[in-house]
């Protein structure tokens, strides 16, 4: 059998053009931002270089800087929740639902939405119940009144009430990737193991999870770095607030970036998050590659 041979000019008159656009719009924006964390710039007037003090001052006398990479990592811990979650119920609907699309299809929808949709749609949900906020309603109609709350403006628990948004927001996004993976398992496989007397979740586990793994990493790098860029809901929902009880490092960057003007002191705090999301890839690719080597 021949195999066509394809010339490296062809391939680079191909790559060349999305290699020119990914280093133009991605790679050199990054660069700029780590040099502009070395100056001191307020984004407009005249800049001063002043090396790693940004950096400096971010790690020992920045009061909300540790907080928000710890509500940061939170939030990317978090977010991997609803992987395990989404391959359950995409297991169920390949299993039990005959045309399961209409169902996928209503668990994406929340994808979708505009996040400002989203956003106000929980803040309404997460309302007092003097303003008709549905959860407090149906805590006080459960005869839980001692339960209920200012979802939003608590800062001891603000925080937790946006995990549950983006968990509701973004399970049908992985339910959808984990039940495209179990699709493309071929059926022959399950029969063979039938014959066997496997079947069921004895099934599942021992052909569909080993079959998704490459899937489940691809659910589990997308949750874990979106989390960590985790911006546009909170802005919406809290702005950060109650006195910076939900900053992350994305809002706490904005924050010091364009209200404080404080250029290089927020392209220092991207400096580090572009950073800790390289630093988390490399490490959930490593992980799964030595999961991907014991299952094979």
């Amino acid at each position: 059998m021949n195999v066509l041979k394809v010339p490296g000019r062809t391939i680079a008159v191909f790559v060349l053009p999305c290699l020119l656009l990914y280093v133009s719009l991605v790679f050199i924006p990054i660069l700029v931002s780590m040099y502009s964390g070395l100056l001191d710039w307020n984004g407009i007037g005249e800049s001063k270089f002043v090396g790693l003090d940004n950096f400096v001052q971010i790690f020992t006398a920045d009061p909300v800087f540790w907080p928000a990479v710890r509500r940061t990592l939170m939030f990317a811990v978090f977010s991997m929740v609803e992987i395990p979650i989404a391959l359950f119920v995409a297991v169920l609907l390949n299993r039990y639902i005959r045309k399961p699309n209409f169902f996928v299809s209503s668990y994406f929808l929340p994808v979708i939405l505009s996040v400002v949709i989203i956003g106000q749609l929980w803040k309404t949900i997460y309302n007092p119940a003097s303003l008709g906020g549905m959860l407090n309603q149906i805590l006080i109609a459960m005869g839980l009144s001692d339960w209920t709350k200012s979802w939003l403006t608590e800062p001891s628990i603000a925080i937790y009430a946006l995990y549950i948004v983006a968990l509701w927001q973004y399970l049908g996004y992985h339910v959808l990737i984990q039940f495209t993976g179990i699709q493309n398992i071929p059926s022959e496989i399950y029969e063979a193991a039938k014959i066997d007397g496997a079947e069921g979740f004895t099934a599942d586990r021992y052909i569909t999870l080993p079959m998704v793994v490459p899937i489940f990493k691809i659910s589990i790098v997308l949750a874990f770095i979106g989390s960590l860029q985790a911006f546009d809901m909170i802005m919406v929902m809290t702005g950060g607030g109650p006195a910076h009880a939900t900053d992350v490092i994305s809002t706490h960057m904005y924050n010091m970036s364009f209200l404080s003007m404080k250029y290089g002191y927020g392209s220092a705090l991207a400096t580090i998050l572009v950073i800790l999301c390289l630093g988390a890839t490399l490490i959930i690719n490593a992980f799964f590659r030595r999961l991907e080597a014991k299952v094979s």
